[in-house]
This record gives C-alpha cells, structure tokens and sequence, in this order.
C-alpha cells in the first residue's frame, strides 16, 4: 500500500487531534493510501519530542522551513496560530507539497487568496480542516437538504458559543491578541458557524454585525493574578480581538438567518449548533449531542407532526459503518479522522478534497464583511 509522508506543523490542541486522526485512519478507513507520520514540527524541542513519542511521529524539528524543503514529505499539515498559516502555506505550495490548513485559511482575506493563488499554480491538492462538516449528523443533514426534505429554505440560525475565557484572570494568550490570532470569537469558532451556514444553506451575499470585547484587559502569560493592579500595569496585557460577535445575513438563495460566535456564554462548553426552518421541514443540530439530529416533517398529516430524534449512528449514515454497531456513538476525534479518509480518497481519485482553499477563501470574505459591518453599522456586501 503506498504510503504518504506527512509532517505536522504544531503538536497542541489541534496537532493532538490531528495526531490522533493520523494513527487511526488506516485502521478504520483502510484504502489506497496510507499516511507514514514522519515529521512532527514546534519550536519547543523537549515538548515536540514528547508529542512525538506519545503518537508515535517517527522524527522532530524545530524549524518548520527545513521540514518544508525536505524532498521526502508528500503532505503538510498546518496546525499553527493563524499568524503562520500564510507563510506555511505559501511555502509549502512552492515545494510542491499537498496541504492540509487548519481553519481560519488566513488572518486576512488578502492573505487567503494568496494562498489559493499559490496551491492553484503549484497544482497541489489542498484541505482545509473545517471538521464539523465530517460529523455523521451534519453530513445527514446535507443529505436530507439536498433530497428536498426541507423545501424551500426560510430561516437559518446558526450558534457557536463557549465560556472557556470568562474568568478575568485568564491569561493574555495568543488567541486574545490581533497579530497572533486574526479575529478572536469569529475567527476562532465563528469561521465554524459561518463555514455550516455556507455548507448546509449556501453563499451568504450580506450581512450586518456587531463585535465585542468583554474584558478589555488580562494578565500577562505567567504573571499570576496577584502581580498586576491598576492600568497600565506591568503585568497586564491588552486584549485586541472581538470576546463575541454576532450578526444577521442574507443568503443568496433568498433565506435569511442570524449566527452568533462568544467565548463568553456561561454554562456552554462547546455549543455549536445550527437550525434550518423551510417549506417542507426543519432541522436542528447540537454538537453537544453530535450523534443526535432532529428533524420536522411538514408533509406528514398534521397530526403525527412534531420534531423527532434521529440518531445518527446506523451503518447507513455518512461515515459510521467504519465503526461500531448500531447505538454506540462516536466522538469528537471522530470528525479529524473523518477528514482524512476524505483526504486520502481525494488523492486516489486525483481530486480535491472538501472544503478546501476555496471554501476558505469565501468563508474569510464573510468574516471580512462581519468586521467591517461592525465598524460602519451597515449593512455590508461580502466580496466575491
């Protein structure tokens, strides 16, 4: 089975997922292609080396552009802080190297174009790691809206909603800080809620927002709260992206809907859902319950009508007859492995994989048009 080289970019939270998918995608999803984890990338040696041996990453680096130029990796996996995925990306499409990007594409709608430019020229495949749509639930309910089963579509909501960063204590980590992290909540997990409504409803063409920062000011990494007071203070730190934003769209199909990203909702862990309300149905998805769907049928006679439970675990379903019988439900793991069994049968069928840098393209014109409708007040027009 020919095997393909990877290297991972960043060994974290997300180079942890991606860790994990990389081992179980060949026991589960056999094919093809197999990936061979070669390389494990991050500026700490000793913690790198420790990822390493933890999943099981056959070599360490700490200079991402020497992992890049080695003539024997096939893809690169992009787990960074947003600040880095332009000049890795970029790079990586140079040599010549398939990439896997971790969401947002870019910090800047600018600089995900430039890296849809280079993929394009280099003729490189490329994904980008919106992995939520590769939740069986989700990909059931793209089924059921492209069967007609909801009609018409009305109204779309869509949520994102945390509390992760409510204590004021927190420390000033890099998602809190512009040049690091792009955006905060939107970027962070509103680029989610913005990628399933374009997903599941279609382009969004406009929208009007507001985004807001909570807590203007936090400690410095390592200070502890004891060492800073006043403002201005040596130990504290200026929080420069938005604690929550939310804002109303306009679809291009005509339906309307309003989506909300915060990091400040207390009691929602990670509550990411969406309801779509049209002609015929409805639908409603919760990540909190991820193996669960809900769905009206408005064609039934009315008086068997109302919501019922899907779930979401026969073998019939997308994704789910790799795994376990009928009942016993999946993780949130499951969404990274997921995506690479659609990226390995992307390369065998000499096709790209979805989503990929286009769909990050769009789904960063939204984000774009959200800030500058939180800075005018108006309505604003997303840039094709």
């Amino acid at each position: 089975m020919p095997e393909i080289n990877v290297a991972l970019l960043g060994y974290k939270f997300m180079g942890k997922a991606h860790s994990n998918a990389y081992r179980q995608v060949g026991r589960f999803f056999p094919g093809k292609y197999q990936f061979r984890m070669k390389v494990l990338c991050g500026r700490d040696r000793k913690a790198v080396e420790e990822a390493a041996r933890l999943f099981g990453w056959e070599e360490v680096e700490t200079d991402w552009r020497k992992v890049i130029e080695r003539e024997d990796i096939d893809v690169v996996d992009i787990s960074t802080p947003g600040n880095l995925h332009h000049p890795m990306a970029i790079a990586a499409a140079k040599a010549g190297k398939h990439i896997i990007c971790e969401k947002p594409l870019g910090n800047t709608l600018a600089e995900a174009r430039e890296m849809l430019k280079a993929v394009e020229k280099a003729g490189v495949k490329h994904m980008l790691m919106h992995n939520y749509r590769k939740i069986p639930a989700v990909a059931y309910a793209k089924k059921l809206i492209e069967d007609g089963r909801l009609g018409t579509p009305y109204h779309y909501h869509g949520a994102y909603l945390q509390d992760w960063i409510m204590d004021p204590n927190f420390p000033l980590v890099w998602r809190l800080e512009k040049k690091f992290a792009g955006s905060g909540a939107l970027g962070d997990i509103g680029s989610h809620a913005a990628d399933l409504a374009q997903y599941l409803n279609g382009d969004i063409e406009s929208v009007t927002a507001q985004m807001t920062t909570f807590i203007k000011e936090r400690p410095l990494p390592g200070t502890g709260a004891g060492s800073w007071g006043a403002k201005g203070s040596k130990g504290k730190g200026r929080v420069t992206v938005d604690d929550d934003a939310n804002f109303l769209v306009r679809f291009k199909n005509g339906s309307v809907g309003v989506i909300e990203s915060s990091r400040f909702c207390g009691g929602r862990r990670n509550y990411n859902t969406f309801q779509i309300y049209g002609s015929k149905g409805s639908i409603a998805f919760n990540l909190e319950r991820m193996n669960e769907l809900e769905f009206y049928d408005g064609t039934e006679a009315q008086a068997d009508q109302g919501y019922k439970t899907i779930l979401v675990t026969e073998s019939v379903h997308p994704y789910v007859g790799a795994w376990w019988p009928p009942g016993h439900i999946i993780g949130y793991e499951h969404t990274f492995v997921h995506a690479l069994h659609d990226f390995l049968v992307a390369l065998e069928k000499n096709r790209l994989p979805e989503p990929n840098f286009y769909d990050g393209v769009k789904d960063q014109a939204v984000l774009e048009a959200i800030e500058r409708s939180a800075r005018s007040g108006k309505w604003e027009q997303v840039k094709k």
